[in-house]
């Protein structure tokens, strides 16, 4: 226990799925962790768990693509916490298209605003507030084996998460080289239980406007032969949150049952 004591936590996209797993993971191991996202009920949810079980953790309403939230959220940060240590840049969403060219621009455009800009902002903003307590850190960008790997239903999402994926290492070499102490790594997860899925209903090979069936496309796609939880999730990012991983920046660390070796 206390692996990452002391340290502050801002996880995104923290109200539900693999977010929640990182904000509980981080808040019982130590951390002050500041949840944000736009469910405000499911976000509520989480924190009263985190307390439940002894930690601390509080929750703030935050757009990820609007650059005057990242402002605020970062000023609230500041001036409650004092410090920021970790961030998680989980926020996303999945949108899928049976063909590309049945894609709305909309829909590309909004991808790409939450996994990509949001990621972009998030660093912008946080990164001079990890800096001024002179302590480094550590930055998790959530990206996907979607980042490593091409999809024929999930171009537009596999194109975010890549581009996640080049964007961490290259802030990885803009950290080293100012020698802030801040580490940067991305976490690619395979087929995980998470609502995330539920964008992507109707591209799956019945066509039927559901989900799809996680624990079938395991059971065929992924060797180990069963879907991921968000606390698989959550334990890598512990580790790259904590100083265990003091050694390592700009990394990919994939969690998904061999899907991506296959």
């Amino acid at each position: 226990m206390g692996r990452v004591e002391g340290k502050v936590a801002l996880v995104t996209g923290g109200a539900s799925g693999i977010g929640a797993g990182c904000a509980e993971a981080l808040a019982r191991e130590g951390a002050r962790v500041v949840i944000s996202d736009i469910q405000d009920v499911k976000g509520a949810e989480v924190v009263a768990a985190i307390e439940k079980a002894g930690g601390r953790a509080r929750f703030v309403r935050h757009d990820v693509t609007s650059e005057d939230a990242w402002l605020g959220v970062v000023a609230d940060i500041e001036r409650q916490e004092g410090r920021l240590d970790i961030l998680v840049n989980n926020a996303g969403i999945g949108l899928g298209s049976a063909s590309i060219t049945t894609m709305t621009l909309e829909d590309w455009r909004r991808q790409q605003a939450i996994n990509v800009e949001g990621v972009f902002l998030g660093i912008k903003h946080s990164l001079p507030l990890m800096r001024k307590a002179g302590h480094g850190g550590s930055i998790v960008n959530m990206s996907s084996v979607a980042g490593l790997k091409g999809s024929p239903t999930l171009a537009a999402y596999c194109a975010t998460k890549g581009a996640v994926r080049l964007f961490t290492k290259s802030i990885a070499m803009e950290c080293a080289n100012a020698k802030d102490g801040v580490r940067v790594n991305s976490v690619h997860p395979g087929i995980i239980e998470t609502p995330i899925w539920l964008g992507i209903a109707g591209v799956g090979p019945t066509g039927a406007n559901a989900p799809p069936d996680l624990d079938a496309m395991s059971a065929m796609a992924v060797p180990l032969g069963v879907k991921g939880l968000p606390s698989d999730i959550a334990n890598g990012v512990l580790w790259l949150a904590s100083d265990e991983s003091r050694y390592v920046t700009g990394a990919e660390l994939v969690i998904d049952g061999g899907l991506s070796v296959r």
